[in-house]
């Protein structure tokens, strides 16, 4: 996803976008983002550091989106989810194009979720957290 480019990925296309922000930051910066789920606590600290850098919603849209591609991506690899394009109600409700099925059939929001630490921060929007609620709800449900 580029600024000159504004089109939103669509379900199939988030791999590869979670993919190439990976690469992108990993060669400027050594960090461990390799979809583990103690990833999830750099992306904390990632959209933190958005934050208290004062950028704005609207130009931290591409990295939140990026970041929130990241998030879902973790939850494919590790918890067995899928990649969905949402239809118009879960678009509406969800206020983005994409998201995330869990084996369990509940749709999820990452790239919303990585929005919401933005711009309340604190440990109730932890992005690990959000991962580990969701993984050991499916978890519970299965046995």
């Amino acid at each position: 996803m580029s600024t000159v480019d504004e089109r939103i990925p669509c379900a199939g296309e988030m791999r590869s976008c979670a993919a190439a922000f990976v690469a992108r930051v990993t060669a400027r910066n050594r960090l461990p983002l390799d979809y583990s789920v103690a990833s999830l606590r750099v992306v904390d600290f990632l959209v933190d550091g958005l934050r208290k850098g004062g950028a704005d919603r609207e130009r931290a849209r591409e990295t939140l989106f990026e970041l929130g591609a990241y998030v879902g991506e973790v939850l494919v690899r590790r918890a067995g989810a899928v990649w969905v394009d949402f239809d118009a109600d879960q678009c509406t409700y969800f206020g983005q194009p994409v998201g995330v099925r869990m084996p369990d059939g509940r749709v999820w929001n990452p790239v919303g979720k990585v929005h919401n630490r933005f711009e309340v921060g604190g440990p109730e929007e932890s992005l690990q957290t959000f991962y580990l609620m969701l993984h050991g709800r499916a978890r519970r449900a299965v046995a």
